[in-house]
Order: C-alpha cells, then sequence, then structure tokens
C-alpha cells in the first residue's frame, strides 16, 4: 500500500500484526575521533522494540541516547564509527550501503530530530518538505503528494493547513515547527519511529496532544517508537519499557511501571528524585473538581480567599517590587499587515520578597511581558512600575540608573553570553559599567559570585563555549545577580537542562532568593517547576490575564477552563498517576467540547 493511501484515513482499526522484533540492537558502540584519539559516546547497547512497543531511552546529556539512535540511520558525524549491530525485520544497518540506508530512512525509520528549526530546510516551505518526503518514497503525484501534506499539517493540529503549507520553517513558532517534523516523520506510516526529545520545545496542552497522537497512530499502525528523553513525565505517560543510559552504557532496563516503583540502580533513583513532581508541595493537582452534568464543579470560595490574602499586602502600604497596571503590548505591522496585540490589558503584582509564576502556552505573551519589564521593549498602554517608578516613561537615558534594580536571566544562556568575553568577563561588566570598580574589587566581586552559584573560581578564565549547559545557566544567574537587584526576571532559565542539572539550577535559585529576599518574576510553560519557586502564579492566555491567586489556589482549585486544560496536560513521574490524569484531561476537554 503507498503512503498515500495508507494516509489518507486515520481509522481506529489496527494494522496486521507482525511477528518477532521490528528492531535488534546487540553490542553496538559508537566512537568518535579526536585529535587522532578514539572517544567512547556508547558501549554495547542492546535492546529490542516488538510491534506496537513504545521504548524510551532515557538519561542525561552525554549519556549516548542521541548518537546510539543516530547511528541506526548512519548519521554519525564524518569523524564518528559505528561497531555491533542493528537489524530492522533481520536487515543489518550498521555497515550498511548510503543508497540501501536512504531507501529506509523515511520509509521504514523516521526520525524526528530535536531542534527542529536546524532540521528543516529555511529555504523551502514546510509544506514542500512535507510533499518531498513523499514523493521520495512513493510513486504519488504532485498533487497527491500535495494532498497529503496538507492532510499531514491537520493532523499535528496546524491550523490553517492549506495556508499554512506556503509558510517557511521562520514563519512558524517552535512548537509548530516541532509539529511540522513529526508531520514529515509520519509523512510513510513508517514501522519504527525514533523521537529524539519530541516534546522538548512544546507546551503543555500540545505535548498532550502530540503524546496523544503518537499512542493513537502507534497502537493504529501496530508500529514501534523509539523515545529518546531526558522528560520522565513524558516516559510515565508513553512508554512501555524504559532503557535507562549513563556515560554511554546501559544501567538498568525494565518495565515502566517497574521502573518507577522499584528502580533498582543509584543513577536511576538519583534521576528520579531529580525530577519535580507537579502537586508534590501543595499536595495534589485538580483536588475537589469534579464533571457533572457536562460542567466543571469547582470551589469558588477558594479563589476569593486568595484574592483577599494578596489585597493584605496594599493595606499595608507595602512599595511593590513589579506592579503591573492594563498593560498592553502591540507588535507593529509589516507590509501593510495590521498590527499584532500581544499583550492585552494586563494587571499584576509583586510585592518584595515574592516569587510569582507566569505561565501559560507559546505565543500567550510571557517572554514579551519579561522584555517589557526590563525594558527590552515598549509598551503601548498601561504602566510597568519598579520600586514605585513607572519606567514606561522614562527615556533610554534616565533608565539607565535604574537597570541596578533588576536584572533576568534568558532561556538560552548560550545565546545571551558573549562568545569572545571570559567567564570572569561577562559577569564583571554590569559592575564595571554601573559601579566603576577597581581592578582588585571586580575580581573580588566576580570570585564571590561564582562561589554564590557554586562554580570553581578558576572559571573566571573560560569562555562560555568551554562550559556545560547547566554550567552557562549558572554563569547568567551569576551575571543577573551581580548588581544585587531588587527583582529578577527569570525567562525559562531551566527549559534547555536536563532533570539533575535542572534540579541544582532551581535549588541554586530558591537559597539565593532567600538569601538576598530579591522579587521574582519566574517565566515558565512547566507547571511543576513553577509551583516548587513560587509562591503565586498568573496563568495567560493569548495576551489576556485569565486567572492569579495562590500557588495552591491555581494548582488545586483553578477558576478558568484554561488553566484547568493546562494542568490536566502537564504530566507526572508516575505511570498510575498519569493515567488517572489523562482521563481527568479527557473528561475536562469532553465537558468543554460539550459546553461548546
Amino acid at each position: 500500500m503507498s503512503a498515500s493511501e495508507a494516509g489518507l484515513v486515520l481509522d481506529d482499526d489496527a494494522a496486521p500484526a507482525r511477528e518477532g522484533a521490528i528492531l535488534s540492537v546487540s553490542g553496538l558502540g559508537v566512537e568518535f575521533s579526536v585529535d587522532d584519539e578514539w572517544i567512547m559516546a556508547a558501549e554495547d547497547v542492546s535492546y529490542e522494540i516488538h510491534p506496537g512497543e513504545i521504548l524510551a531511552i532515557v538519561g542525561e546529556s552525554g549519556s549516548g541516547k542521541s548518537m546510539s539512535s543516530m547511528a541506526l540511520l548512519g548519521l554519525l558525524p564524518r569523524n564518528g564509527r559505528s561497531t555491533g549491530s542493528a537489524k530492522m525485520l533481520g536487515k543489518e544497518l550498521i555497515g550498511a550501503p548510503q543508497n540501501v540506508l536512504r531507501r529506509i530512512r523515511g520509509n521504514d525509520i523516521a526520525m524526528i530530530f530535536q531542534e527542529p528549526m536546524t532540521a528543516l530546510n529555511p529555504v523551502l516551505t514546510v509544506g514542500e518538505q512535507i510533499r518531498e518526503a513523499v514523493e521520495q518514497h512513493t510513486e504519488a503525484s504532485p498533487a497527491q503528494a500535495k494532498r497529503r501534506a496538507i492532510e499531514l499539517l491537520a493532523m499535528v493540529e496546524i491550523p490553517e493547513p492549506e495556508k499554512r503549507y506556503e509558510s517557511y520553517p521562520h514563519q512558524f513558532s517552535g512548537g509548530q515547527r516541532q509539529r511540522a517534523m513529526i508531520a514529515i516523520a509520519l509523512a510513510n506510516d513508517p514501522m519504527l519511529l525514533v523521537a529524539d526529545e519530541p516534546t522538548t520545545a512544546l507546551d503543555v496542552t500540545v505535548q498532550a496532544e502530540v503524546l496523544e497522537l503518537l499512542r493513537r497512530l502507534n497502537k493504529r499502525l501496530n508500529s514501534a517508537v523509539l523515545l529518546i528523553t531526558h522528560d520522565m513525565g513524558v516516559v510515565a505517560d508513553l512508554a512501555d519499557n524504559v532503557v535507562v543510559m549513563e556515560r554511554g552504557r546501559i544501567v538498568e532496563t525494565a518495565p515502566t511501571a517497574e521502573l518507577f516503583t522499584n528502580p533498582r540502580e543509584p543513577y536511576t533513583r538519583q534521576l528520579l528524585d531529580a525530577v519535580p513532581h507537579l502537586g508534590s508541595k501543595v499536595g495534589g493537582v485538580l483536588s475537589d473538581i469534579e464533571v457533572v452534568d457536562g460542567g466543571i464543579r469547582i470551589h469558588e470560595e477558594y479563589a476569593r480567599a486568595a484574592v483577599a490574602n494578596r489585597q493584605t499586602h496594599r493595606d499595608a502600604g507595602t512599595v511593590p517590587a513589579l506592579e503591573l497596571v492594563n498593560v498592553d503590548i502591540e507588535y507593529p505591522g509589516r507590509f501593510r499587515q495590521a498590527p499584532f496585540k500581544a499583550v492585552n490589558d494586563v494587571s499584576f503584582t509583586i510585592n518584595p520578597g515574592e516569587v510569582l509564576g507566569l505561565v501559560g502556552e507559546s505565543g500567550s505573551g510571557k517572554s514579551t511581558i519579561a522584555r517589557a519589564v526590563t525594558g527590552l521593549i515598549k509598551t503601548s498602554a498601561g504602566s510597568v512600575t519598579i520600586a514605585g517608578t513607572d519606567i514606561t516613561k522614562l527615556s533610554a537615558r534616565k533608565l539607565l540608573p535604574l537597570r541596578k534594580r533588576f536584572a533576568i536571566v534568558f532561556q538560552d544562556p548560550a545565546a545571551s553570553l558573549n562568545p569572545r568575553l571570559s567567564i570572569g568577563e561577562s559577569i564583571g561588566e554590569p559592575m564595571y559599567l554601573h559601579e566603576k570598580l577597581s581592578r582588585p574589587d571586580l575580581d573580588r566581586r566576580v570570585g564571590e559570585l561564582l562561589e554564590d552559584v557554586q562554580l570553581p573560581v578558576s572559571f573566571r578564565n573560560r569562555y562560555p563555549h568551554e562550559l556545560s549547559g547547566g554550567q552557562r545557566q549558572r554563569v547568567g544567574i551569576a551575571r543577573a545577580l551581580s548588581l544585587r537587584p531588587d527583582l529578577l526576571v527569570a525567562d525559562e532559565p531551566t527549559s534547555a537542562l536536563d532533570v539533575s542539572v535542572q534540579a541544582k539550577v532551581l535549588e541554586l535559585l530558591q537559597e539565593l532568593q532567600r538569601e538576598r529576599g530579591f522579587a521574582c518574576l519566574f517565566v515558565s510553560h512547566d507547571l511543576a517547576v513553577v509551583e516548587l519557586l513560587a509562591s503565586h502564579i498568573a496563568v495567560l492566555n493569548k495576551g489576556r490575564l485569565v486567572e492569579q491567586g495562590t500557588t495552591e489556589q491555581i494548582l488545586k482549585y483553578p477558576t478558568d477552563p484554561y488553566t484547568r486544560r493546562l494542568l490536566a496536560a502537564a504530566p507526572v513521574p508516575d505511570p498510575v498517576e498519569q493515567a488517572r490524569r489523562r482521563e481527568q484531561r479527557n473528561a475536562i476537554l469532553a465537558a468543554g467540547a460539550s459546553a461548546d
């Protein structure tokens, strides 16, 4: 059957059962030549994937999970080599000629890459790239391939698929680019789908939809999925079996339920302990919410109590560390297009010493607000007041002295640090510009800041590319805290980090916040992380603030349907709990659909 025939109807009937393993890997090794020496990246990797099975390979960066999977498709860099055996339905992949692998890639095995922006061709439209995947492996005509591409865009829930077929990758959001990558991978209904961190760039609601899509397609096609991830919530939600890798070697293999309830190896226990568990701080999520006659029953009085609690600070005359009142932010239109309003009538307050978590999906306006708070973009209406001063009315020259009072930690530390400056120069630059410190005093303060973020003082002479992602993020935090700000804006500071590194960075932020008492606007789509840090939460949806209150009130007694959907979509690292939450999410979505 051709891919176009197979894909035109998405029925729920499973494909005919296959016998034996789809993929058998035995003694797989991966090495790289560095300075005339072979360095091991993976060693003695062995596992099997059977029809209908979802196998997760988990581990931190550098564990070898991605490299061992790239070796299956012959996609290692030029200085890499693979040994051992990997058989796809009995056909050997390791050492196979490139013309054989080209026929297999995209047809029998397809891959969803971790970073869609680098995997997609920037000079071709997204639709053309999906169509190309169909044409390369089938006899479909260009018109049939285009229809299939539009169908696939609709399948992965890209809005207006006929129109977006003509869009280029840079015109898609990060989550939409990842969905386009999934559409390309699914174009020919492969028997094995290798998903390398397929939901890293996605919001929790989109992630839940993508995971449900992968689960449904896996059952319908009776195919197999090799899931490469560090997100234990995704593993708990989707995987049947788990392979745990550490430093290039497999340390544990077990069914998912067994791994989570009874991990045998210390490294596996360490990995699970590092994962923030949504509901662990407030004692559960979405408590006392029931679907009754197609509607949601909630506790409105809890929300009223939370609002009254916030009013206490105002009555005491506390000057807020940050206050937004009726803020609008517009991006000007281009090529005769109307301006786009990214933020609409948003108001919230952060008192000294408080941490407010700002949550929402991509495009909700979270990062836009973070940039407006730090004076990086202008507001079109409303006021942004920091420590009693409205910064929207200040010129760039008048704003400069106030910049000592606030700082920002960016999402991507590699992009926010100057590659030409050493770590010591990057951290010391704000102090040099604002405080005009002498060289001995500057060196002393840089050393103290490195110690505060638990980095060796010797790192002052290194450059950003010589540090790991977690170490670079610590440098970003040290730089942000160098002027002892009253307000810290943290824009997704842990989203690109492994769970164990993320846990250490979050612990560091908590410790520094307790010691220094600064207020913090913590922007994130990870509700478990927000719960860990924030005393209050504000929820954004399409530029509007739909709900705010204490962390407990928002997580246990949300009043807005969007907040409930957001919470129900967040995965937790517990297979039993995650299965229950999946049913709850389906009930909430069904109640919302019947209300519409």
